[in-house]
């Protein structure tokens, strides 16, 4: 993984080296002499790392650790200090430093401990990404059919009240799109959107996805990690398939979410958020409650709003609307200049069941693009299972 890496050190005899040697490992480096050039460079947000000397020309360097606390994507710091200074940097470790060494540093070490942080740098990349581009993403359309106009309205006012929800529906209902579009409609949205897959990663790893754990807590924790949680403050925490969240997390999630407040594995002090929680599920959760696997309090908790996407076969109106969205998204990201679709084509889709419901007929969308020469979309250019289709539409 190559990092850019801000070097703070007023010793040319220090920087120059280790400049070199992380260049060689395929990092690209940036040098500062001072805490006024350093807290240039993180302004400007291009740093993925930061090795910083605690005794500095205009400054102490631990400071900076004060000083970008605030900052939800603060690059990892790793401290550099002379014999005198273990107890402060130990003490730093504790403000939030993610390692330390001793001048002279012994500079393979150190390139052991900078790819130990790559997990939390990928992280932060992805905070960043989050951050910059959620303004641009694509406006996905839901539809403006009577059922969807009335779950938008609840969602522009749970979007407003910056309160917990839960959105319900079949797999493949757009759930997700809901989601973001929720979160660009409030007071968040300059805040990050972190999406999480409950039933995507395995039981014992979701804790410490969720909640982040320090060095130490575990067999294996070699390094501190921040949670997901963390990194979704002042913005959304999206918990898609919550349903598959096992009994203990629900425990410390509900508690979480009351206080405000979590503790991460292995640390001493709590964590304060301040997050708006939505959650997605595809099962009815009552019926997992009466089975004795989700918890009902925390049920309650994230159901202030209740938002419920019908399946496709529900809202047939919305297809050409949506099949004409994804024309338009599809000839951009695929270099097409598919002119549209033939009346007869949208009538045949209008008479499908739609069982994967918006998802499905996206997938559609884009064999038929594929198929099509760059023609208007027609019956034929559908996959063969959308014209062997002999049922009429639903009521």
């Amino acid at each position: 993984m190559s990092l850019t890496i801000l070097i703070v050190d007023d010793e040319e005899n220090f920087r120059t080296p280790t400049c070199q040697f992380l260049e060689k490992h395929g990092h690209t480096t940036i040098q500062a002499g001072t805490m006024a050039e350093a807290r240039k460079h993180i302004q400007q947000g291009a740093t993925d790392l930061i090795l910083l000397d605690a005794s500095l020309p205009d400054g102490h360097g631990p400071a900076l650790l004060e000083e970008t606390a605030h900052l939800l994507d603060r690059p990892p710091i790793i401290l550099i200090t002379g014999n005198g200074d273990i107890e402060m940097a130990v003490e730093a470790m504790d403000t939030g430093a993610f390692y330390f060494f001793i001048k002279p540093v012994n500079l393979p070490k150190l390139a052991a401990k900078i790819e130990s942080a790559a997990e939390q740098i990928r992280m932060l990349r992805e905070l960043h990404h989050f951050r910059t581009n959620q303004s641009s993403q694509h406006n996905f359309v839901l539809g403006n059919s009577p059922q969807m106009e009335l779950v938008m309205n609840q969602a522009e006012r749970a979007a407003k009240a910056s309160t917990s929800v839960l959105i319900t529906g079949e797999t493949g209902t757009g759930k997700e799109v809901l989601a973001r579009a929720l979160h660009r409609m409030g007071s968040r949205s300059t805040g990050p959107f972190v999406p999480i897959n409950c039933a995507a990663i395995q039981s014992t790893m979701l804790e410490s996805e969720l909640f982040g754990y320090h060095k130490g807590a575990f067999t294996g924790a070699d390094n501190r990690k921040i949670g997901l949680m963390q990194v979704a403050d002042k913005g959304v925490l999206f918990l898609d398939e919550i349903s598959s969240m096992p009994l203990d997390i629900q425990d410390k999630l509900l508690r979480a979410l009351e206080e405000r407040s979590f503790m991460p594995m292995g640390a001493t002090k709590e964590v304060q958020v301040d997050i708006q929680i939505v959650a997605a599920s595809n099962r009815n959760l009552m019926e997992r409650i009466k089975e004795g696997d989700f918890r009902e309090d925390l049920y309650y908790r994230l159901k202030v709003i209740d938002l419920h996407l019908p399946p496709l076969r529900e809202r047939r109106q919305d297809i050409p609307d949506l099949v004409g969205y994804f024309i338009r998204h599809l000839n951009m990201q695929m270099g097409l200049s598919v002119p549209g679709i033939t009346s007869r084509a949208l009538d045949r889709l209008a008479q499908h069941n739609w069982p994967g419901n918006i998802r499905e007929l996206r997938n559609v969308v884009e064999h038929a693009m594929l198929f099509s020469d760059n023609n208007e979309l027609d019956i034929a250019h559908f996959p063969a299972d959308i014209n062997r289709d002999p049922f009429p539409p639903e009521a």
